[in-house]
């Protein structure tokens, strides 16, 4: 499908048969956090499930472009997100630090991926790994397959139901589903390229921070730490940044944002949730992606050097890694049944077809204009997504989920935090496996009591 703006070519391949991979009642397109999610829930209630997913692992985005922690949102969520915690705690990982200063959950993302796989495979689900989507063979109105480039080459997947948690709606626009990227005038959020350092000493980090009146974390003592600097917004950090701006080892657009988080199980190390891209306003764009990872690169290394010859507390610490992929914070989002706006978050808003509660507030990197906030709720206030922002008027056997569901630019802002993907992939799950049992489209079926 072109690009929203853009003249493409085309080359004619002619018609194929495929080789059928499998056939299953529902198969889901993306194992990140809404997918998954969605996944393990119908297979928990009896259908055959399949994750279609690029990677070698589950967990998307917090596993694959290192997006930790989860963000703070205390209220009462589902039981795939607790089970998650529960089964991270297992493992090992201590995910809460203090719940009443903060409802963060730490992880590691390669922990993430564990407890995801273990809860699919324990439910019947399956996986399979390092394989794209390429199309979707749509048939009034339904999707009958897809194709998928495995290490075998093109095969035929067919199901029943779909779900469609690629982040991008990949499948949504694949399958003729009207879709729409960026703001008004076609910007997307910012994205990142996290990257992870250990050899930190992080008490002489967090006590040079205090030292300077830093107040930006609440966690003053103890195991975790967050710190944050945002240029021109009076953090105390910056002027240890814009020496090294005046010094030429930091460009004045690397102190767009900087933030960072300790990571449990893994004293000394942190993940960077920075730098931010100012370049890369298109997200829709497979070239601006890639070109954007490469310059992602370059400004990691530069943070990097900087941190070792400047920040106390870094004297002797060292790159780990590099994101697999860009923390992309919203690109495509579907036009569906229901577009949640602005009015449905300054309401608290309340659907009977609820699928999840957002709490996260209306949070936008724009490209364009810097950090854009809208108020914050108090602790336990939260909106509800109705069912039918997963569904269209298109393609009646599929759910979206995730980022790229049915909202205005500004909500999709708040929506994309990972408890809220969840915690909708839960009720997605559900939806598929009641659907089915009922015998009805996934386009029919009321989402009446999913998120109970």
């Amino acid at each position: 499908m072109p690009l929203i703006g853009a003249k493409m070519k085309t080359y004619g391949f002619g018609a194929r048969d495929l080789p059928i991979l499998g056939e299953w009642d529902t198969v889901v397109v993306g194992g990140g956090t809404a997918g998954a999610s969605a996944a393990i829930s119908a297979a928990r209630e009896g259908n055959r499930v399949l994750v279609v997913e690029k990677a070698a692992s589950l967990g998307g985005t917090p596993t694959h472009a290192l997006v930790t922690p989860m963000m703070d949102s205390r209220v009462e969520h589902g039981s795939n997100l607790r089970e998650i915690e529960r089964r991270l705690n297992d493992l090992g990982v201590t995910t809460r630090e203090d719940a009443d200063l903060m409802g963060y959950i730490w992880f590691t993302p390669e922990t993430f991926a564990e407890a995801l796989e273990q809860m699919l495979y324990e439910v019947g689900g399956e996986a399979l790994y390092d394989a794209t989507l390429v199309s979707a063979d749509v048939e009034d109105g339904a999707i009958e397959a897809l194709e998928v480039m495995t290490v075998e080459g093109p095969r035929a997947i067919l199901a029943r139901q779909f779900v469609d948690a690629t982040g991008d709606a990949v499948l949504s626009r694949l399958a003729g589903v009207p879709c729409v990227s960026g703001d008004d005038e076609g910007n997307n959020q910012m994205s990142s390229l996290r990257f992870e350092m250990g050899g930190i000493d992080v008490d002489a980090y967090r006590d040079y921070c205090l030292s300077l009146g830093d107040e930006f974390s609440p966690l003053k003592q103890g195991y975790f730490w967050e710190s944050a600097m945002v240029a021109g917004k009076g953090f105390k950090l910056e002027p240890l940044f814009q020496k090294a701006v005046a010094e030429g080892v930091l460009q004045q657009d690397d102190l767009i944002y900087y933030q960072c988080f300790s990571l449990p199980t893994e004293p000394g190390c942190m993940a960077f949730n920075c730098p931010h891209l100012p370049g890369l306003k298109s997200n829709a764009s497979a070239m601006a992606r890639s070109e954007a990872l490469a310059e992602g690169r370059r400004r990691v290394r530069r943070l990097v050097t900087f941190l070792t010859r400047y920040m106390p507390g870094f004297e002797h610490a060292y790159l780990i890694r590099e994101a697999g992929m860009l923390g992309v914070r919203e690109s495509w989002r579907i036009k569906g049944t229901y577009v949640l706006d602005v009015d449905d978050y300054v309401r608290r808003a309340r659907f009977n077809d609820a699928v999840a509660k957002g709490t996260w507030y209306i949070d936008v990197h724009s490209a364009t204009k810097g950090l854009v906030h809208m108020e914050k709720y108090q602790p336990g206030e939260y909106y509800e997504i109705p069912y039918r922002c997963l569904t269209n008027g298109v393609v009646r056997n599929m759910l979206t989920v995730g980022r790229c569901i049915s909202t205005s630019f500004l909500v999709q802002a708040s929506v994309r935090i990972q408890q809220t993907a969840i915690d909708m992939g839960d009720s997605a799950g559900r939806a598929c496996a009641r659907a089915l049992v009922a015998g009805i489209d996934l386009s029919s079926f009321d989402g009446h009591g999913l998120a109970d």
